[in-house]
């Protein structure tokens, strides 16, 4: 399973949706922003996007 501490060998970039709290997708995009998808997920509430699967996706550049 990818998760935080996981070492990503050739993704530079990553384009996913906003995934539920405590989802296996959710600890694939922290693994790959460090560990800081709190501020993403934060911005994305502050500004309405829409979450799940026909929310909102997000380009993910670490």
């Amino acid at each position: 399973m990818i998760a935080p501490g996981y070492n990503y060998k050739i993704v530079k970039a990553i384009v996913t949706n906003f995934h539920q709290p405590k989802s296996t997708l959710l600890l694939l995009v922290s693994a790959f922003v460090k560990g800081d998808w709190k501020s993403i997920y934060d911005y994305a509430l502050a500004n309405e996007f829409r979450f799940l699967s026909y929310g909102d996706s997000s380009l993910l550049i670490p």
